[in-house]
């Protein structure tokens, strides 16, 4: 599995700690920026990381700023993006087993670090329940 992941200078933090995460669970990581806490703007990385996913550069995506809402809409707007703000892990779950989110979104500023690998831990092993909610999914690629 290969996962991108994309932060603005609000989210770079907590993006360094999730690559560690994931790396220690031996999953490959094409880390998309930024690379400092440098002021930048999170649309740029938004929409990278959704194009990554989209074009299928990577299996799925993960996107950190300050609160996680921006980048979420700025990914949300590639077609065929499902990305998911998630501050606990009920909404993890959920959002993956009803959605097949294939991106999730994190505040730096709003999610402890260890909280975070909760979430996205919750996120990754939970498995999209299809069925009716198959027919809600391809509803929301349609538009």
């Amino acid at each position: 599995m290969k996962i991108a992941v994309a932060s603005d200078h609000g989210g770079f933090q907590l993006k360094e700690h999730i690559k560690k995460y994931l790396e220690s669970r031996n999953i490959e990581v094409l880390d998309l920026g930024t690379h400092s806490e440098e002021s930048v703007d999170y649309p740029e990385f938004g929409r990278a990381c959704g194009e990554a996913v989209a074009k299928g550069e990577a299996d799925k995506g993960i996107v950190c700023c300050g609160t996680g809402i921006g980048i979420s809409i700025a990914a949300n707007k590639v077609k065929g993006i499902r990305c998911a703000l998630c501050t606990d892990v009920h909404m993890a779950e959920m959002t993956k087993k009803h959605n097949n989110a294939n991106i999730l979104a994190m505040g730096g500023r709003t999610t402890e670090p260890d909280k975070a690998v909760e979430i996205t831990a919750a996120w990754l092993d939970t498995e999209f329940e299809g069925g009716r909610h198959q027919r809600r999914v391809d509803m929301l690629d349609s538009m």
